[in-house]
């Protein structure tokens, strides 16, 4: 095996300094980035494509979980730039007992911070061995991948709404918050996020993203459709118990007789 290409993502200059420091005395690795948040390190890793990555999961904006789906979404997607090999990750966390708890039933390595300098050198061995078994294409390399997108799918499914969505559209990327959603349509195999004039496709289920928005803020009004509440305007009968749903944009949406409940309780809670 060659020259590592390791990159550090970490918010703190402190932690990103202490892991380049463990770093420079390792004579096969090279490290060939550094990044403060998710927005840049995606950039820098199509750019750069590291075989190892050190990884803050607690990032503002878009956490460390976030950026793996997004190199997913790229690596595999209709919407990225092409197939690009995953890099081995090593999860830096502080305390947090949901994500340690996670990362312990997937069997996938973390550093917990402060960590010392065996811990972060076993994370380290740990990792020249999972790239040496992707080198030979052993089976055990593509159990590592899928034991990491397990991961981020568990941990979409956390209880606390998420505030942000990793969107390619292009051959760009957006940080959405979901607030500037105005409303949500099934696409086949993705889901369209209507953002006042524009649009953007999302590989995603209806349920999957009703599941992760905030429920106090975002309704499922027909099985295709879910709405920013704060953007409706108005209500109108239609036919056999449905009603139009009009937004302050003029957008009429199909309120179905077996979503009404939900929006009559929601209206009926902000009273």
């Amino acid at each position: 095996m060659g020259t590592i290409r390791t990159m550090i993502v970490d918010d703190e200059p402190l932690a990103r300094e202490r892991i380049r420091g463990l770093l420079s005395r390792q004579p096969d690795v090279q490290v060939v980035g550094e990044c403060s948040n998710g927005k840049q390190a995606l950039q820098a890793m199509e750019e750069q494509h590291p075989d190892l990555l050190f990884l803050d999961v607690q990032m503002p904006e878009v956490d460390g979980f976030g950026l793996i789906e997004a190199l997913e979404d790229g690596n595999g997607h209709a919407n990225g730039s092409g197939k690009k090999k995953m890099p081995v990750v090593v999860f830096v966390t502080a305390y947090d007992q949901y994500a340690l708890r996670a990362f312990e039933v997937h069997a996938l390595d973390y550093l917990l911070k402060p960590f010392d300098d065996q811990r972060f050198h076993e994370a380290l061995e740990r990792a020249r061995q999972q790239l040496q078994l992707a080198l030979s294409g052993r089976e055990e390399s593509v159990v590592v991948h899928r034991r990491l997108l397990s991961l981020v799918q568990d941990m979409k499914n956390r209880t606390k709404p998420m505030e942000r969505l990793v969107v390619r559209s292009s051959g760009r990327v957006f940080f959405l918050r979901t607030e500037e959603i105005d409303w949500i349509e099934a696409a086949s195999n993705y889901v369209r996020l209507h953002v006042g004039q524009t649009s953007h496709l999302l590989r995603e289920t209806m349920n999957g993203i009703e599941s992760r928005l905030d429920p106090d803020k975002f309704l499922r009004i027909h099985r295709s459709t879910i709405v920013n509440v704060d953007r409706i305007k108005e209500l109108q009968p239609w036919f056999h118990g449905d009603y139009a749903v009009i937004l302050a944009d003029s957008t009429r949406l199909t309120l179905s007789r077996s979503h009404r409940e939900k929006l009559q309780k929601l209206f009926a809670r902000a009273n």
